[in-house]
């Protein structure tokens, strides 16, 4: 057999360079293509963060343009507002009437008739012929003159004490005589008998049963 040669120092050093200089290209051209499949994701991935840049920035910007038309506009004023009352009495002409008026009636009175009437006043608690509870605004009538239920306007000369709601009946209540309940018992005896007038007037359009109206001893306002 013929041996085949050993090979020389300078082969083998030679042999050695080749592989290390292949081994060194190959790493190369890895990172070559990992840097290549990096770049190509973050070419795919950049056109995504733009678009949400942008949006936000559209809206960071409209929110601030908003806020500064906000704060350019003028404060609100706000006109005050007028309070009309809806309830309105139908005022009543009164006039005299004869001084017997009440004498021999076997009928009440009629709506708008103005008549003769002696006025007084009471505190007493409790309930009324009505079984309600007393309270400012009623009055207590005979019901052959002044049917329960109804409204009478007062007047003691010029001055005009309101629109009451008949309520209550007494004992000593006949004829021409009114007691007009108040919760001052002071008030009650300070006021004695005096002279009046009486007129039956209707219930207001709009208000309902035994609404308590602008009856007060001693009268509301003048007319």
């Amino acid at each position: 057999m013929i041996a085949s040669p050993e090979p020389s120092g300078d082969a083998f050093s030679h042999a050695v360079v080749d592989r290390g200089a292949m081994r060194e290209r190959r790493q190369r051209q890895v990172r070559r293509m990992r840097r290549s499949r990096l770049q190509r994701r973050i070419a795919s991935v950049l056109p995504v963060f733009g678009a949400l840049l942008l949006v936000g920035g559209g809206a960071a910007m409209s929110v601030r343009s908003r806020t500064a038309t906000i704060a350019r506009l003028a404060p609100l004023r706000v006109e005050p507002a007028i309070v009309r009352a809806t309830l309105r009495l139908d005022g009543a002409l009164v006039r005299g009437a004869s001084r017997g008026w009440a004498l021999g009636r076997a009928g009440p009175a009629h709506y708008g008739e103005p008549v003769p009437v002696q006025l007084t006043s009471y505190c007493l608690k409790g309930t009324t012929r009505r079984d309600r509870y007393v309270r400012q605004g009623i009055v207590a009538a005979d019901p052959r003159l002044f049917p329960l239920g109804r409204y009478v306007e007062l007047y003691v000369g010029r001055k005009y004490f309101g629109r009451f709601l008949v309520d209550d009946t007494g004992g000593k209540i006949k004829d021409a005589i009114l007691d007009i309940w108040t919760p001052e018992c002071r008030d009650a005896q300070r006021f004695g008998r005096v002279r009046g007038t009486a007129v039956l007037v209707s219930r207001p359009h709009g208000v309902p049963a035994d609404s308590l109206l602008t009856g007060r001893l001693g009268g509301s306002r003048e007319r």
